[in-house]
């Protein structure tokens, strides 16, 4: 079975709402660990739009599962998760008026810099995970990086507006994945992902981890994290 990483972010979105001191997505992150999660994610934003520094200090002295810090691949963060050192972090793209991550990480186009980010962060005794495309120039770029995962983007698999289109994606995401898988990478998927559009993907026996975040705090909201966190574990096992 895949594990469950849960992504808490959009704890913190509703805390800064208000600029208020909860919801606390620390809390959130224990009670997800409680209902059987394997990793609690956060994503330490260049802006600060929502997960505060000061979160990810918590986190790393209370998360007992792993920790993966996403971030952008630029010094301030490699400089801040070097000094916080969670379990792993995931390099991912980044733009100030986007609503969330919209693609992939160019590790092909920017392979000098990201490769020094992914050894800065090793040298920490820090795993490395690449956010990228099921596209065979970013994968290979991604092993040339030296990370030992990616995480295959699903986010056009998950907004696909046809059948045709979304079986389309899922082709190419699981041709990524065996692809990555021939390289040596060790293979995590999210963005996007759902109760529902999640279930082809668990017959893909190569995904290591699923990461997922907007789905699981919105079911919270109705049914409370542990139990939508139980839910989606219990998909994963079927």
């Amino acid at each position: 079975m895949a594990t469950l990483a849960v992504n808490v972010d959009h704890v913190a979105t509703v805390r800064q709402a208000r600029l208020a001191a909860v919801p606390d997505p620390v809390e959130a992150a224990l009670r997800a660990e409680r209902a059987g999660c394997h990793g609690i994610i956060v994503h330490l934003r260049e802006d600060r739009r929502h997960i505060q520094d000061r979160d990810v200090e918590r986190m790393r002295k209370r998360v007992t599962t792993r920790l993966n810090l996403e971030m952008a691949a630029i010094p301030e963060m490699v400089r801040i998760a070097r000094r916080i050192r969670p379990d792993m972090a995931c390099l991912v793209p980044e733009k100030r008026a986007e609503l969330t991550t919209e693609g992939g990480l160019d590790v092909a186009g920017k392979s000098r810099s990201i490769s020094m980010a992914v050894r800065d962060l090793q040298t920490a005794g820090i795993a490395v995970s690449l956010f990228v495309d099921a596209r065979k120039d970013q994968l290979r770029a991604a092993r040339d990086s030296g990370a030992e995962f990616v995480e295959i983007h699903t986010g056009h698999y998950a907004d696909a507006a046809t059948p045709r289109q979304r079986d389309r994606e899922l082709k190419r995401i699981r041709d990524g994945i065996a692809y990555a898988v021939f390289l040596g990478l060790r293979v995590n998927a999210g963005h996007g992902l759902d109760y529902t559009n999640i279930r082809p993907l668990v017959r893909v026996p190569e995904i290591h981890e699923f990461s997922i975040g907007h789905s699981i705090i919105a079911r919270a909201v109705i049914v409370g994290i542990e139990q939508a966190v139980r839910e989606m574990i219990e998909i994963l096992q079927c």
